[in-house]
């Protein structure tokens, strides 16, 4: 992991996003202290784009509000699960 402080950042933006898109994480300092971190996008989060950009999904940058009403799910709360398999 590259460490980096923000003077560095702004003259060499393109370089370090380049070893961003290749894999790397890089912790932005600030005065000698850490105060970000940039790193790769997901695979989580490219899918969910590639959603998006077909159609099959929407989202407009909030939280999600919960299930659609009209979605029934069986059996118990996933909740529940949780906490008899913790006992």
């Amino acid at each position: 992991m590259e460490r980096v402080g923000v003077k560095d950042l702004k003259a060499h933006l393109s370089g370090y996003l380049d070893l961003v898109a290749q894999g790397e994480q890089i912790v932005i300092t600030e005065h000698g202290r850490e105060a970000a971190l940039i790193m790769p996008i997901s695979t989580e989060r490219r899918a969910i784009n590639r959603l998006i950009e077909v159609g099959r999904a929407v989202w407009h940058g909030g939280k999600p509000k919960g299930l659609d009403k009209r979605i029934r799910i069986s059996g118990q709360p996933f909740s529940e699960t949780i906490l008899e398999k913790r006992q």
